[in-house]
C-alpha cells in the first residue's frame, strides 16, 4: 500500500528529552555550510554566525570550532578610521554585517567601505568574547567614540550611521557593546534611560517606540538595557520593586500573563506561543526576579515539541528548524537549568562562564 509520508510525522521527531548531541551535529553542519534558504540573510553573517558559536558554548561544545580561526575571521569585518580625526565625520567604526556590507555603494554607485552596524558590531563582540580574545587588542575607542554619533537627541540610536529605524533594539545593542568593552563613554546612559521609560505602556510591557503596542523583544531590550546600564538592580523584587524606576508589579503581570495554556510564551496578547519567547520573556522575568512564578514544566513540555528529529528548535511545533529559534531554544533551556548547558547570562545572552560584570563601574 503507497502511503505518503512526512519525517516530521514520525513518532521520533519529538522527544521527551533535550537532545544535547542531535544538537551539536546541527550546529556543526551550520558551521560548514548554510542551507540555501539563507542566501538572503547574507547581510547578517556575523549574526548568523554568534547563533552558532553561542549556541556551541552553551552546549559546551567550543572545541569543535578552531576559535583562533573564529577570531581572525570576525575581526576582519571590523572598519577602521584612517586617522583619530575621522571619528568625529558622523560614521561608526564598529563591524560589518558581511563582506556584502562592507563593500556597499551609495547612490551614485560610489564603494561606501563603511557599512557598520550596532547589532553586527554586538554580534562580533560576543563572539570574540566567547572564544577568549584578548580585547586589548580590539580598537575601542574608536568603536566608543564613534557610536556616540549614532545617539539621537531623544536618547534612542540610529544602528548605521547612513540613517534608519531607532527603537528599542539598538539601544540594547548600544548597551551591551559599552557592557562587553566594559566602558561606558559610547553612549549617553540618562538620554537612553529616559527614550526606555518612555516606551513603557499602559499595561507594563513595553512598546519598540513610545506609544508602541507592548511586545516581549521590546520589553527585554528595554529591562536588560536598564539593568546593563546600572539602573536597575539584581533581583529587583528582593529589594521593594516599587521604588523602581520601572512600573515592576504592572511590567510582572504582563510578563507573566504571556505564559499561554501550552505552556509557552507569546510575544503579545492573542499571538500564537513561538520558541524565541521562552527567552525574552523568560530572561526579562530571570532580570526581575519573578522568574519563580513560571510554570518550567509546562514551558520545558511546550519547547520539546519544538524540538526537531534533525537538531535545532522550530519556531511553532512540527516545524523545520532555523537558526535563530535554535539558538533561544538554547537559551531557553539555559535559563531552565538544564544539565550539560552552561549557565546564561542573562543581559547579554550569552553563556556566563567567562563571569560577565553588570552595570558601569
Amino acid at each position: 500500500m503507497d502511503v505518503d509520508w512526512d519525517p516530521l510525522d514520525s513518532p521520533s521527531s519529538s522527544s521527551m528529552s533535550f537532545e544535547r548531541d542531535r544538537h551539536v551535529r546541527f550546529l556543526e553542519m551550520m558551521c560548514q555550510l548554510l542551507p540555501s534558504e539563507y542566501q538572503t540573510q547574507e547581510i547578517n553573517r556575523l549574526t548568523l554566525a554568534y547563533f552558532v558559536i553561542s549556541s556551541l558554548d552553551l552546549l559546551g561544545a567550543l572545541d569543535r570550532v578552531d576559535k583562533d580561526a573564529v577570531a581572525k575571521w570576525v575581526l576582519f569585518f571590523q572598519a577602521l578610521p584612517g586617522s583619530n580625526s575621522e571619528l568625529n565625520n558622523g560614521q561608526f567604526y564598529g563591524f560589518h554585517g558581511s563582506t556584502t556590507s562592507k563593500f556597499h555603494q551609495d547612490d551614485n554607485g560610489v564603494s561606501v567601505h563603511n557599512g557598520s552596524h550596532l547589532a553586527s558590531t554586538y554580534s562580533a563582540l560576543a563572539i570574540l568574547k566567547i572564544v577568549g580574545y584578548n580585547f586589548s587588542y580590539i580598537d575601542s575607542d574608536s568603536i566608543l567614540t564613534s557610536m556616540r554619533n549614532l545617539q539621537k537627541p531623544d536618547g534612542s540610536f540610529m544602528p548605521i550611521h547612513i540613517g534608519a529605524e531607532t527603537d528599542l533594539r539598538f539601544i540594547y545593542c548600544a548597551a551591551a557593546i559599552c557592557s562587553l568593552l566594559e566602558n561606558w563613554s559610547g553612549m549617553d546612559r540618562e538620554k537612553a534611560k529616559e527614550y526606555i521609560l518612555n516606551c513603557q505602556s499602559y499595561d507594563g510591557g513595553f512598546g519598540l517606540i513610545p506609544g508602541a503596542e507592548s511586545h516581549g523583544g521590546a520589553t527585554y531590550c528595554a529591562v536588560a538595557s536598564l539593568r546593563l546600564m546600572g539602573f536597575i538592580e539584581d533581583d529587583i523584587l528582593s529589594k521593594n520593586g516599587s521604588f523602581s524606576i520601572v512600573n515592576v508589579p504592572l511590567l510582572l503581570d504582563w510578563s507573566l500573563k504571556r505564559q499561554a495554556t501550552d505552556g509557552g510564551f507569546q510575544g503579545r496578547p492573542n499571538k500564537p506561543t513561538d520558541t524565541c519567547y521562552a527567552f525574552w520573556i523568560g530572561a526579562t522575568l530571570k532580570i526581575l526576579g519573578g522568574h519563580k512564578f513560571i510554570d518550567e514544566n509546562s514551558l520545558r513540555g511546550f519547547l520539546l515539541t519544538c524540538q526537531s528529529q534533525y537538531g535545532g528548535f522550530s519556531k511553532f511545533p512540527g516545524e523545520l528548524p532555523d537558526l535563530y529559534h535554535s539558538y533561544y531554544g538554547f537559551t531557553a533551556f539555559s535559563l531552565l537549568r538544564e544539565p550539560g548547558l552552561n549557565p546564561l547570562c542573562f543581559e547579554l545572552g550569552i553563556s556566563d562562564i567567562a563571569g560577565l560584570g553588570i552595570g558601569p563601574a
